[in-house]
């Protein structure tokens, strides 16, 4: 069956709302530094109330990945809870502004429509405050169905992970996926997520998970092993294909007996690390749909590329079309 997109996406719907911070501010908030936690509304309006002048826009991991996809020239849908409120018509806009194909009804009553609040620190640290509002009540029958089966590949966010009604989501949507042909993606995310779920995290990748997307910290908490090189044994025969991100040391991809090293982008000015890793996997995503599934090393690099734009500037999402960023490195 022809694809109508290249991805969809399945994750968490959420507003971001990005300052600049210091080490003390972080302090004050009893926040550690490079991580991301959970709040409670009454907390996310605290925090609001004390961090520097921000800017506001659509977000989410996910959805970061798909609006890279869709900076590229791919081909992208997204699956996310918002509420029927002003931040859940901010993101609606946001998204389909795009070029993003964003199915899912909102919801009429219930709580509000997730924010993420990030604090970037001098270092280009960003440590991250998250009230997941509408966005944690995603169950499988917000999985549009004809969506995922007309999708080449299904990305999953593996924050979203914490909820027995998401994780049903996810298994649905792979199953799903699977049935038609299709095949499946997910981010680890977070290593202290990868902490909370780790079990869960090995079924869903051994059962249902084709290409798994990790940075170092967490595929190392993930098989629980203090090197990375340990770790590559253990993930080498949990799925088709593993694309580990090592910061400054680049990227290494996994299939089977084969190991793809690619480096990073040279002289990029770090500015804000926020959302590096969605960018990578959206350009790698690109790159297997569209024509390379064949060349792993081509779609880390593509992976690198957009990972490189998106961290040289404030904020998540490209400021660059990466499509022209791609064709002024790669010609």
């Amino acid at each position: 069956m022809d694809a109508r997109f290249d991805v969809v996406g399945i994750g968490n719907a959420i507003v971001d709302v990005l300052a600049h911070a210091d080490d003390a501010f972080l302090a004050r908030h009893s926040m550690t530094k490079g991580t991301m936690a959970l709040i409670d509304a009454e907390t996310a309006d605290r925090l609001y109330g004390d961090m520097a002048p921000a800017i506001e826009c659509s977000g989410g991991s996910a959805a970061n990945t798909i609006a890279g996809l869709a900076s590229l020239g791919g081909r992208g849908a997204f699956i996310g809870k918002v509420k029927n409120d002003e931040l859940g018509k901010v993101f609606h806009h946001d998204i389909e502004a795009i070029g993003v194909h964003f199915p899912t009804t909102p919801a009429t009553d219930g709580i509000a429509t997730a924010r993420c609040l990030i604090n970037v620190t001098p270092d280009a640290e960003r440590t991250m405050s998250t009230f997941l509002g509408a966005c944690a009540e995603l169950g499988p029958d917000d999985v549009d169905e004809d969506v995922v089966r007309a999708s080449k590949v299904i990305y999953l966010e593996g924050y979203l992970w914490d909820r027995e009604e998401a994780k049903a989501a996810f298994v649905r949507a792979a199953e799903l996926a699977h049935d038609a042909g299709r095949e499946v993606s997910l981010s680890l995310s977070d290593a202290f997520c990868v902490d909370r779920h780790r079990h869960s995290f090995l079924e869903l990748v051994e059962n249902h998970v084709d290409i798994l997307f990790a940075n170092e910290d967490e595929i190392l908490s993930l098989y629980q092993v203090d090197s990375f090189d340990e770790a590559l044994q253990h993930v080498r025969g949990h799925c088709k294909i593993a694309a580990l991100t090592r910061s400054a040391k680049g990227s290494v991809v996994i299939h089977g007996d084969d190991v793809h090293i690619v480096d990073a982008e040279k002289n990029i000015k770090v500015i804000d690390t926020t959302g590096a890793g969605d960018a990578y996997a959206a350009g790698f995503l690109f790159g297997y749909t569209n024509g390379h599934a064949d060349d792993l090393a081509h779609c880390a690099r593509l992976g690198g590329i957009a990972a490189a734009e998106i961290i040289s500037h404030f904020g998540a999402r490209p400021e660059t079309p990466l499509n022209e960023v791609v064709q002024q490195k790669l010609g």
